[in-house]
């Protein structure tokens, strides 16, 4: 006989020999079950046998728990109805026109919420809620339908579709680089560099885009900000230089509020993915908002 990972006896038996506790009845049971009352019996019997305990006592009008079988329906219906909400609540998932998708708040802004109006125009019938935090291990960033994620794509129980690859190169405002001149990397150290504190540890900061260029970074100044739109905001006031991110910095520098300082620029090591619970199906709404974001990556594609 194959073992039982779990040592659980036969479901079919505990299945039958639940009918029969709550109707306390193997006639209700076969009835409910769609089977025959020889056919419930028998269950019922092999599960005995298997247990090694009697776990009804049989009368004449109908079938008593014994202390056995009262324990295993305590245990038993229990289980069942916290399986049963589960399924339904998948079920219901899959079949929900709410879709909540999850992102940094730098995406979201800037890169996200200014295309997702299209979405919004091609279906009316779907509801978009946000998830927004820069911590991918906050609860509500984890339980989204579906997550827009940096880094190498390889997370632990998620599937993965890429979305793009980005480019970085530093930023800054119009009058600050006016001010200042950009020729060799070296030059970034003797001038205000604008650094993100970032709680995900795949994010690409100002030691790795300078160690492409083997830059010390124990002479640099650093300004330090939690919060990455805030640090473009800062590098706007011409308060310093800043990392910036193709994906969400280019439509900023079309419209003059921030320059691109030197023409140096390094490919992210890391690129976006669309990532979602590999255990939990995609409903057809959280489905149709995927193909709309890759599509939509794939014309975004970036161009530097």
């Amino acid at each position: 006989m194959a073992r039982r990972f779990y040592q659980l006896p036969s479901l079919t038996g505990l299945n039958t020999f639940d009918a029969c506790a709550r109707h306390g009845s193997f006639t209700a049971a076969a009835v409910e079950l769609g089977v025959t009352l020889g056919a419930v019996s028998r269950q019922v019997k092999l599960l005995e046998i298997e247990l090694n305990c009697l776990l009804f006592t049989r009368h004449h009008r109908g079938v008593e728990l014994t202390a056995e079988g009262i324990d295993l329906f305590q245990v038993l219906s229990s289980s069942f109805q916290q399986i049963g909400k589960l399924c339904q609540a998948l079920k219901n998932r899959v079949q929900s026109s709410d879709v909540t998708v999850a992102a940094t708040t730098a995406f979201a802004s800037l890169w996200l919420m200014p295309r997702l109006g299209s979405f919004w125009q091609q279906h009316r019938d779907i509801n978009i809620n946000h998830a927004i935090s820069d911590n991918p291990l906050d609860p509500g960033f984890q339980s989204a339908d579906l997550r827009i994620r940096y880094g190498d794509g390889n997370w632990r129980g998620e599937r993965v579709l890429k979305l793009f690859d980005d480019q970085i190169y530093p930023v800054c405002g119009l009058e600050f680089a006016l001010e200042h001149e950009l020729s060799r990397p070296e030059q970034l150290l003797e001038l205000p560099l604008l650094r993100l504190d970032n709680v995900d540890p795949a994010w690409t900061g100002w030691a790795a885009w300078l160690a492409e260029w083997d830059c010390d970074l124990s002479d640099a100044s650093f300004r330090r900000f939690n919060n990455y739109v805030v640090a473009l905001q800062a590098a706007e006031d011409n308060q310093g230089v800043t990392l910036g991110w193709h994906s969400q910095v280019g439509p900023l520098i079309q419209a003059g509020r921030l320059v691109r300082f030197g023409d140096m620029q390094i490919t992210a090591p890391g690129s976006y993915y669309l990532a979602w619970d590999e255990n939990r199906p995609l409903s057809d709404a959280a489905r149709q908002l995927c193909e709309w974001l890759l599509a939509t990556g794939k014309e975004a594609a970036i161009s530097v």
